[in-house]
């Protein structure tokens, strides 16, 4: 029953961490699972037109930078691993409770449930990672554009336009562009990433006039305080 458990929980951490788009029953959101108080905190955009913590470069580099800064905190990967799921205040009323003891077997007890579980769960992925042919385990077929461009806008934009004229499946570019729930880059004195295969990079360059302009008033411009309210609420 432990293994078929742990299993369980493995397979639900591996499905988030492989989707962008994935929410937990607490709210937190993208590959790294944050909070929006966490996400926030850590400089990421979230409101109801973009969120940052579901874009797989910017929230992984934030995490990587997190991770460094709460194992500088404790000099161990277990309790800076243990702190990234719980937050820093209850690994250290744990360590308090263990009698100054720092390592996570030692404050396990006193550490919440979803805690307990979440570094043996981390372990066992890497080991997966590390040992998967060893026991006959074979990876999904993963799905993604090999190659990949990014641009930057400072222009309002509706990926229906850029799906419209650079003849894209829209679901293809909602797919590399997890961050916008509404599909719409806000645009203004922020210039925001548009992520393409890399083929069509230049051509959004070069038809960009021709992007902003098309269906603007239906998808943009007759939406000008729908889209403010929304960029401006969490």
């Amino acid at each position: 029953c432990l293994l078929a458990t742990r299993m369980k929980h493995l397979t639900i951490l591996s499905q988030r961490r492989n989707n962008p788009n994935a929410v937990s029953h607490a709210g937190a959101a993208g590959l790294w699972q944050f909070m929006v108080g966490t996400g926030k905190g850590l400089g990421l955009e979230v409101n109801s037109l973009v969120d940052e913590r579901r874009d797989p470069f910017r929230s992984s580099a934030k995490a990587a930078a997190y991770l460094k800064d709460l194992y500088s905190i404790y000099n161990d990967w277990s309790l800076a691993i243990a702190a990234y799921n719980c937050g820093p205040g209850n690994v250290n009323k744990a360590i308090a409770r263990a009698g100054g003891k720092r390592d996570f077997w030692s404050i396990y007890p006193y550490l919440p449930r979803e805690t307990r579980s979440y570094l043996p769960i981390y372990i066992a992925a890497c080991y997966v990672m590390n040992y998967a042919d060893l026991h006959g385990i074979c990876g999904p077929t993963i799905e993604m554009t090999v190659r990949t461009d990014t641009v930057l806008t400072t222009h309002r934009l509706h990926l229906q336009q850029v799906a419209d004229i650079l003849q894209i499946d829209k679901e293809e570019l909602r797919r590399l562009n997890p961050q916008y729930p509404r599909d719409i880059l806000p645009g203004g004195d922020k210039a925001y990433a548009l992520c393409l295969p890399a083929p069509l990079a230049p051509d959004f360059i070069t038809a960009q006039d021709s992007i902003f302009a098309y269906k603007a008033d239906s998808l943009i411009h007759n939406r000008r305080a729908e889209i403010e309210m929304l960029h401006k609420t969490s």
